[in-house]
């Protein structure tokens, strides 16, 4: 039997293997990338509500008065601006006006004075500033709203689109923000979800599972201002990524070792 093989086969046969090699290379471990995979067919799920937000510290807010005399509400309706003109801000920056929540944790409101506010529902807030209102007699059945300015949460890591996301409507859950980020890449841990929270003087740190239902259940299933999400790469896509640019050359100064020596073999 002829088992002559010519150097154009020998040729074929290495480059299959080349791309073969190159393939299982580059192809990482399987990995769980589905959210909740242990929901079988349908369940109920009695998800916590979204905490009412709590102010802190540097919050900005905007607090808006009203009552049966216009004119009266005027001066109750001038906050004061976070944001002051300096040598380090050009006049082209934005500057957003409302009530900052100082470090003592008290705003400045007007004829009023220094008001607590961190730690406080924005409810909590707007019944003390009524109470003080009527109880002072300056004005007749107020009626005080407020709302969070700068609620804002941060996503980072393996998202496809990392950054900031300002919250207009004060409630936003994680998936909420990850979706606004462009869902977790091919790479993204799923089962290991950083979450950063600044809790008074400490910050927090909480590991969420999102193949998991029970994230629905989660305290931390709903973000609060100024929170960060942070993904986590696989840990099979750092090693493949460096090793894999590391033996590539060699990979490749080999196979094409053995293709130079199999040709010159069967000339």
């Amino acid at each position: 039997m002829n088992t002559y093989k010519t150097p154009r086969t020998i040729t074929f046969i290495s480059g299959c293997l080349l791309f073969i090699m190159l393939i299982a290379a580059s192809c990482t471990s399987t990995r769980k990338v589905a959210y909740f995979s242990d929901v079988k067919d349908s369940l109920r799920i009695a998800s916590k509500a979204g905490l009412e937000p709590v102010i802190q510290k540097k919050d900005i807010l905007s607090i808006t008065v009203s009552s049966l005399s216009n004119e009266a509400t005027l001066i109750f309706n001038t906050p004061n601006l976070p944001i002051t003109p300096s040598a380090t801000i050009t006049s082209n920056a934005p500057q957003t006006a409302g009530y900052l929540v100082a470090d003592d944790g008290t705003i400045k409101f007007p004829v009023l004075g220094n008001i607590p506010a961190a730690g406080l529902t924005q409810k909590q807030l707007e019944n003390n500033i009524t109470h003080q209102l009527i109880e002072k007699k300056l004005l007749f059945d107020p009626i005080v709203s407020s709302r969070f300015l700068n609620f804002r949460v941060t996503v980072l890591g393996e998202v496809n689109r990392p950054g900031v996301i300002t919250v207009p409507s004060e409630q936003i859950s994680v998936l909420e923000a990850i979706g606004d980020a462009g869902d977790l890449t091919i790479y993204g841990l799923r089962d290991n979800i950083i979450l950063i929270r600044q809790e008074g003087q400490d910050k927090l740190i909480a590991r969420l599972d999102l193949n998991s239902s029970k994230l629905l259940q989660s305290p931390y299933y709903y973000l609060k201002s100024n929170d960060i999400i942070y993904v986590e790469p696989a840990k099979d896509k750092i090693a493949s990524t460096s090793l894999f640019q590391q033996r590539l050359p060699i990979i490749l100064s080999g196979i094409s070792l053995v293709i130079i020596l199999l040709t010159n073999v069967f000339k």
